[in-house]
């Protein structure tokens, strides 16, 4: 694209743009997520964290069952009562450079990061043919969000020509800017929806290239390769007929490289965690709660997933997510994809300031939701069987 058809693009910023926000209520905790595969998806057909909040009387509700709120608190996190469950890149860049939050759990997708994919008709069978070719790579015009899809595009296309012994200097890189300022568009606030999944049942997402904003230039020839996830998105592209992966990160041994936009991460504000901790335990409860009802009941949860991810049909969100541990958890192995792609972003540009991911992490909410959930089982299962209510697990007591 030439430097005229750059220039006529919107640029949003903090200065032309007017953010909106339910205002604050700490009997009320707002949700947000992003489509893809995580426990709080598959609450959307449970109810489970609502219902924990409930016994402490509190307000459980998805950022946009309001019109007060815009989209925006999704990608900077400016609403002190919200955790969201999201795409890793855009809290990293709220943490780096926007505000301070807390990394409550995360959730590795093993098999997505991502493939190359070309027109099917055209001679190009591997890596190396894409040599002196064209391959695109997308840029946001919005300066208050992170471009997240190109951060993974980038990240993505480095590592593919890394596994193949060929660097940026062996293609072209095509960029392609687009104004992405529907955020606050008075069309997109005055719609109201309980759940998540609402957004989707509206838009026939999985056919929408809104989400596969480089296949129109693949097809008609003004780049030659793009970049895709792994799986969902390259699915539904696939099923066109159109177009093929000729490399697949996902089929490499090496845990590295699934790095797309993933694991998965929930946050809350630093605010929350200190003054108000009780409600990211509560939230964690009903990942953990969710989580385990969709490890148990995989073909179940494909089924309420795949109203809002971008697999193929159920059968496919099936096999997506088969070996996916679906209670979010902050192990060694998957602080360590996150502090990768905050190294990516750093060392790219995409953020300005580092901070040290395992001070990020705060691992002891998710361990006092468990543990609140162990006791309340523990109490429960007791109850029928005792004259009165058993202690606590750590009440102690030998027997004899």
């Amino acid at each position: 694209m030439t430097e005229a058809a750059k220039s006529v693009i919107k640029e949003t910023t903090f200065e032309n743009t007017e953010l909106n926000v339910v205002p604050l209520n700490w009997k009320e905790v707002y949700y947000t997520n992003c489509p893809l595969v995580s426990a709080s998806n598959v609450d959307e057909g449970l109810g489970l964290t609502k219902k924990e909040y409930k016994k402490i009387g509190v307000k459980f509700a998805y950022m946009r069952s309001t019109p007060l709120s815009d989209w925006y608190p999704h990608y900077i996190h400016n609403q002190e009562n919200l955790i969201r469950f999201g795409g890793l890149f855009p809290p990293i860049n709220v943490h780096a450079d926007i505000r301070r939050t807390r990394l409550l759990g995360v959730t590795q997708m093993p098999a997505e990061g991502g493939v190359m994919m070309v027109r099917a008709k055209d001679n190009l069978f591997r890596m190396a043919d894409l040599k002196g070719k064209k391959i695109g790579l997308s840029k946001s015009m919005n300066k208050i969000k992170n471009d997240w899809w190109r951060i993974q595009e980038h990240q993505g296309i480095e590592l593919m020509l890394r596994m193949n012994g060929m660097t940026m200097d062996d293609i072209q890189l095509v960029e392609f800017p687009y104004a992405d300022d529907w955020y606050n568009l008075p069309e997109m606030m005055t719609a109201t929806m309980d759940l998540s999944i609402d957004l989707w049942l509206k838009r026939d997402h999985k056919r929408d290239l809104a989400f596969r904003p480089l296949e129109t230039a693949l097809e008609n020839g003004t780049i030659d390769a793009m970049y895709m996830q792994t799986k969902p998105l390259q699915q539904v592209s696939e099923a066109t007929g159109k177009f093929a992966a000729i490399e697949d990160l996902s089929r490499y041994p090496d845990w590295r490289l699934q790095v797309a936009n993933i694991p998965a991460a929930i946050t809350c504000t630093d605010v929350m965690a200190k003054e108000h901790p009780e409600l990211a335990v509560t939230f964690m409860k009903g990942m953990i709660l969710a989580g385990r009802w969709g490890n148990e009941n995989k073909h179940a949860a494909a089924e309420i997933l795949d109203q809002q991810t971008f697999y193929r049909d159920i059968e496919h969100t099936y096999q997506g997510i088969r070996d996916v541990d679906l209670v979010p958890n902050l192990s060694p192995l998957n602080l360590a994809s996150v502090e990768i792609g905050k190294n990516f972003m750093l060392s790219h540009g995409y953020i300005k300031n580092d901070f040290d991911v395992h001070e990020w992490a705060a691992p002891e909410f998710l361990e006092q939701a468990a543990r609140e959930l162990l006791e309340e089982r523990w109490k429960k299962e007791t109850t029928s069987k005792l004259p009165q209510t058993a202690g606590t697990l750590e009440s102690g007591g030998r027997i004899g």
